[in-house]
């Protein structure tokens, strides 16, 4: 958190905000400044972390909301709409079919970011791989490399306890 002549000021505003758009009513997330470990949070439901950045929980756990700068990327793809209902941390589009390939390129470069592959599946029914990889500590990652009308989806779920940037 940054901190300014009165440490709390920041928070105070973070706070104030979260209350403000949940006051404006319908179906806005709640925000909140505590930390990712301090309650539950519904699924689907968003919270503010420590790092500046948002968390959702998820069917697969909780997950940042965006990959941080520098995270790999396939030479070539470009961010895309998420391709199904699931919360995910990025979404990126490849013109490109070969999913054994790109699972290839994505692993080896997870692995040179100090990700450690748990566990490589695939090629599933519909031609996609999963990686699951893991950090430091707690921190997990799930990239999909799925094959969708013409185009490959790169999916990463980037979990919570992994380094925000």
């Amino acid at each position: 958190m940054v901190r300014t002549r009165s440490g709390r000021s920041i928070a105070i505003t973070l706070l104030i905000a979260g209350l403000t758009v949940a006051g404006c009513g319908g179906d806005q997330p709640t925000v909140s400044t505590a930390p990712s470990v301090a309650a539950p949070v519904p699924a689907g439901s968003e919270s503010a972390s420590a790092a500046g950045g948002t968390q959702t929980e998820t069917g697969w756990g909780r997950i940042w909301d965006n990959v941080p700068t520098g995270f790999p990327r396939f030479p070539g793809s470009t961010v895309a709409d998420p391709v199904g209902p699931d919360p995910v941390s990025g979404t990126y589009a490849v013109e490109n079919d070969d999913t054994a390939q790109i699972v290839g390129w994505m692993q080896n470069a997870l692995e040179t970011a100090s990700f450690g592959t748990e566990s490589l599946s695939g090629p599933l029914e519909d031609g996609g791989f999963v990686i699951e990889s893991f950090g430091e500590g707690e921190c997990r990652i799930q990239t999909s490399v799925r094959p969708m009308g013409g185009l490959t989806f790169v999916i990463v779920r980037y979990g919570a306890a992994c380094p925000a940037g």
